[in-house]
């Protein structure tokens, strides 16, 4: 099995719903980050063996493989082939894992990884307006629960014991953070800006400055009149789109190239598809067992804010340091454009991995149906 690497990640900024990139075509916004990845790269986009793009809401302007359309909109060559996966919240996670297993076989020499959603265009639930994806059996097995994902906040906020103080308490953190890394321009090396007709966009939009916890607290709940789940505690409706390059390590030496990151190992399991969220904890377990990475050792944890209880819960099952967790903000603050959050995700921490010589980063992305991804990288120095 090779050693396989992440050579180049870049994404676009997050676009807050009906925001600056609500008016990008998906395959437009793809292409973008596709063009941005082998120009900083410097390679040739006809090297490329595939692209394996995630996307969540397949439907309109995100249907009939987007993966290969994005392509297409990059001006790449034909012979370049795309195709679309999707695993609900990780699936362009679960894109950079196909790639990479496909590079460390020896199938394929260079992948690209990485995802898209404009929320904006197509709406979160549009998948399911012609139809019920569950069917009878699931939900007769799973005495007829809804599968809604707030419900599913709910049920974890009471089993952890987590209230809505604290709940909103990590939200505020989240902004905090991440208006503090914007200001500081740690977003800037990893953010290639979009031109639209209106103007470039060049930063992350949906940050609300001097958020507090006493201010989240006027917020209605969202999915139970006495809940504690909110829009202030949640993931924010987004748009946006990520990109990874993907090689052997001994191919990026060849070619000149520096990579920025080892994968070193990747796991998927699936938990209760009721509590639905709570994934990541046996997913990071899995992970590090087959890395034999001791999770002290992890210099910072990527875990998607789709809800604070899911980080929370997280947090309290594994005995994580919460320094070093989520430390330049999360979903909450930053936004969570569905199929391209798992690539935005990774470039933001190898990015902060790289920026603060943090050896070991570990990310994973709780997704509906009761699944999760998670993958540890090691900063190659």
């Amino acid at each position: 099995m090779r050693d396989t690497v992440i050579v180049e990640a870049v994404r676009t900024p997050i676009g807050k719903r009906n925001g600056g990139l609500a008016d990008m075509h998906a395959a437009d916004l793809s292409a973008v980050v596709l063009n941005a990845l082998v120009e900083r790269a410097g390679v040739d986009p006809s090297i490329i063996d595939d692209v394996v793009w995630g996307c969540v809401s397949q439907v309109g302007d995100q249907s009939s493989n987007i993966g290969r359309f994005s392509v297409l909109a990059a001006g790449w060559p034909e012979s370049v082939p795309g195709t679309t996966v999707n695993r609900a919240c990780g699936s362009s996670q679960q894109a950079l894992d196909f790639a990479v297993t496909s590079v460390m076989s020896g199938q394929q020499d260079v992948v690209v990884a990485g995802g898209v959603e404009v929320m904006s265009r197509v709406p979160l639930g549009a998948a399911r307006a012609t139809g019920m994806p569950y069917g009878p059996r699931v939900l007769a097995r799973y005495g007829d629960f809804s599968f809604n994902q707030g419900i599913s906040a709910e049920l974890i906020a009471q089993k952890w014991g987590l209230s809505r103080t604290r709940l909103d308490d990590f939200s505020a953190r989240s902004h905090e953070l991440a208006a503090a890394a914007q200001d500081a321009g740690a977003f800037d090396a990893q953010i290639h800006p979009v031109l639209t007709d209106a103007g470039p966009v060049s930063a992350d939009e949906g940050i609300r400055r001097g958020t507090t916890a006493d201010k989240l607290a006027g917020l209605k709940p969202a999915f139970k009149d006495d809940g504690v789940i909110h829009a202030g505690n949640s993931s924010q409706i987004s748009d946006g789109a990520a990109a990874l390059l993907i090689m052997a390590e001994d191919n990026a030496l060849s070619l000149g190239l520096t990579p920025i990151a080892r994968y070193r190992a990747g796991a998927v399991t699936g938990a209760d598809p009721v509590l639905m969220l709570t994934g990541p904890i046996p997913a990071t377990e899995k992970v590090l067992h087959k890395s034999g990475v001791s999770l002290d050792e992890v210099g910072v944890y990527e875990v998607n804010e789709a809800f604070a209880p899911v980080p929370l819960a997280w947090l309290a099952e594994t005995g994580a340091d919460e320094a070093r967790l989520n430390p330049l903000g999360g979903a909450i603050a930053l936004g969570h454009p569905l199929g391209a959050s798992g690539a935005v995700l990774m470039t933001r921490m190898v990015n902060h991995m790289r920026d603060n010589d943090i050896r070991y980063g570990l990310q994973t992305m709780c997704e509906g149906g009761g699944t999760a991804n998670a993958t540890l990288v090691e900063l190659i120095a």
